[in-house]
């Protein structure tokens, strides 16, 4: 039997889009940053120790995406950034915060400022590096050796965490759960992506199973003995394609059905769906989880049927809290490599997902900075992504990548009034957030 072919999307908007962001970009001017950071000699210091090590890191970077590992079982990666920190003089802790593939190691604590830069190596099934995380992984690590080289000097302290399974996992705040932030002042990473841009956002995102029990019967004998819980399903589905209407644009909701019933004689009695929900802000994202429970009591009542509901198999993410003072540093340290990290809204906002770093972005300031890899058509999470990872063009992202970070902690570190202006800017977009309460 002949089975028709899907109808082809139109291009024309995207085709669009491109164009005009093409333009957006051209146009568009870097941030900058009002306050000088750490001086020419520690600004040189670092960059000769990242530069040292730039081969070492561009290997190891190569080495990930030759082997790539799914979240919660990355050992081999974790054994080779740990290989590479302990060949450089620095102790390393593997599995912490109940996380065997968690990674620590940092400059002795000397009471001063404390500054976090972030690794990520979990791959994506059946795509490896999609999302780059080989060039996250070792930009960080070249960042963290960049900065440790000239800590002491400073007056501060400098850290490398690994942090597992950002891929849904929610490594990120499990660890903080378990206190590996809590002596954190704030933290860094990068992202690799298909532009340069020192602020982009990221959505929260929850998840939500939906599980309809209904009553079994025979379809055809005895129908009206049943309570269809794949009806329930349906009605809440459809139910969530009619809330989508009335959305903030900046929100998503994505599901599938997991379980529709095993033959169609028989009216099931269970059925379920799994959603993803986005949102821009904290609040939003909490009141778009009410609705989705509204819909799913609704469903359930109509037909007769019960619901039991099941959130964040793994903990929910928040989106990130820009901080535009230390993306001011970061954007002056990528233009000395030159590159032009963009500011928000020249790349269409709504070409993003979700990470766990928000949640660190909740509780302390953070940078989450978007590394060029690839053309500008690329999309996160694709197999043409991951061949950009472990081009050429992301081996020079890690090297660039490792002098941003290991110069922004620099800066972080030396500036006494950037540091102020750091934290005042963290407290006047609300200060800290108790992220674990903030769902309940």
């Amino acid at each position: 039997m002949t089975h028709a072919a899907p109808v082809p999307p139109d291009d024309s908007h995207l085709r669009s889009l491109i164009e005009a962001t093409a333009d957006a970009v051209a146009a568009a001017e870097p941030l900058s940053s009002d306050y000088a950071g750490a001086d020419a000699e520690t600004r040189a210091a670092v960059e000769d120790e990242v530069r040292a090590r730039a081969d070492e890191l561009v290997a190891l970077s190569q080495d990930l995406h030759a082997h790539p590992e799914e979240g919660f079982a990355e050992h081999r990666s974790v054994g080779a950034l740990a290989e590479l920190l302990r060949a450089h003089g620095h102790e390393v802790t593997v599995g912490l915060g109940g996380l065997d593939t968690a990674l620590r190691t940092g400059t002795p604590d000397n009471k001063g400022p404390h500054i976090a830069v972030l690794s990520e190596y979990d791959a994506l099934p059946g795509l490896g590096h999609g999302c780059g995380h080989n060039v996250i992984c070792t930009a960080g690590a070249g960042g963290f050796l960049g900065a440790a080289a000239v800590a002491e000097r400073l007056g501060g302290r400098v850290s490398l965490v690994g942090t597992p399974a950002e891929e849904g996992g929610g490594g990120k705040e499990t660890l903080a759960r378990a206190g590996i932030f809590d002596d954190v002042d704030a933290v860094i990473m990068l992202h690799p992506f298909s532009h340069d841009i020192a602020l982009h956002p990221f959505l929260g995102r929850r998840q939500l199973e939906m599980v309809f029990h209904g009553v079994g019967a025979h379809a055809s004998a005895q129908p009206f003995m049943g309570r269809n819980a794949l009806d329930a399903a349906v009605a809440a589905y459809q139910g969530v394609s009619a809330l989508r209407q009335q959305l903030p644009s900046s929100d998503r909701v994505h599901g599938i059905f997991t379980d529709g019933g095993a033959r169609p004689n028989v009216i099931p009695e269970r059925a379920a769906l799994l959603f993803y929900l986005r949102s821009a802000n904290p609040e939003t994202l909490r009141d778009l989880a009410g609705r989705m429970t509204a819909i799913a009591h609704g469903a359930a009542e109509m037909t007769g049927c019960g619901v039991e509901l099941h959130w964040d198999a793994q903990p929910a993410y928040l989106p990130i809290r820009f901080n535009t003072t230390l993306a001011g540093r970061w954007s002056v340290n990528q233009q000395g490599t030159g590159r032009k990290p963009l500011p928000p809204g020249i790349v269409p906002e709504f070409l993003t997902g979700s990470t766990d770093l928000g949640n660190l972005s909740y509780r302390m300031p953070a940078l989450h900075p978007m590394i060029a890899v690839s053309g500008p058509t690329v999309a996160l999470h694709t197999k043409e992504f991951a061949e950009a990872a472990g081009s050429p063009a992301g081996d020079q992202a890690v090297v660039d990548g490792a002098l941003g970070l290991a110069l922004t902690a620099a800066d972080y570190l030396a500036d006494a009034e950037l540091r102020k202006a750091v934290h005042d800017e963290f407290e006047g977009s609300g200060g800290a957030l108790d992220v674990p309460s903030f769902f309940d």
